[in-house]
């Protein structure tokens, strides 16, 4: 697997998948009025996933740990778990605001900006048809970013950063079908789903005008 060139690369024996981590953001009540929401947690920097990974690397290991790992960070969409490439994250954000966009897609919650740069917000919810009963705590983003692209997805809560051993990764059920299926790399023994951060960064349905580096499919 590719890893960016300032990023920290893991040894096969480096990391404990069972680790549990500790950089928490947990869900928290809110309200949304128009494309305002009410109760946006604080940011979790590219320094703090950066600092969190870096205390998980310096652990020791069982010596049956081999294989190559990923460090993930972990979010919920409902009641499912989720995770995604650390090395593509490039910070945990508060969704204070957002403004609608009409004509896109009902997966594209509208744009938000951040520290005066425009991005767009995908609701990862409705793009992978997952059940809407029950409340939602969603009011943080992630903030994806590639080669070409940046832009942000919704999430209930984030969970913190795990490690996660890739030769135990199962492919997704044949139950997951449409959009779900394509964006999943693969599920851990625990039931994680393990998203594919760089096609959800490529995806061209997913590109709104803008949130690329200088331009956008919609």
């Amino acid at each position: 697997m590719t890893r960016q060139s300032e990023t920290i690369h893991p040894e096969p024996h480096s990391i404990r998948p069972s680790d549990q981590p500790s950089l928490q953001s947990g869900p928290s009540p809110h309200s949304r009025r128009g494309g305002a929401v009410v109760g946006a947690p604080a940011p979790l920097t590219a320094a703090d996933i950066l600092q969190e990974r870096a205390r998980l690397l310096a652990q020791e290991p069982p010596a049956s740990i081999t294989g190559e790992v990923m460090m993930v960070v972990e979010f919920t969409l409902g009641i499912e778990r989720y995770g995604v490439d650390s090395t593509l994250v490039r910070e945990v954000y508060p969704l204070k605001d957002y403004t609608p966009l009409p004509g896109t897609p009902d997966f594209i919650l509208g744009i938000m900006n951040v520290r005066g740069q425009i991005l767009s917000i995908t609701d990862l919810s409705t793009l992978f048809a997952l059940p809407t009963g029950g409340l939602r705590t969603a009011n943080r983003v992630i903030i994806l970013s590639g080669k070409v692209r940046e832009f942000a997805i919704l999430v209930d809560a984030i969970v913190g950063i795990r490690a996660v051993l890739l030769s135990t990764l199962h492919e997704a059920l044949p139950t997951i079908t449409g959009l779900a299926g394509e964006f999943i790399q693969g599920i851990t023994p625990d039931r994680l789903t393990v998203l594919d951060g760089k096609k959800l960064l490529t995806d061209a349905r997913l590109v709104v005008n803008g949130d690329a580096y200088g331009g956008g499919a919609w």
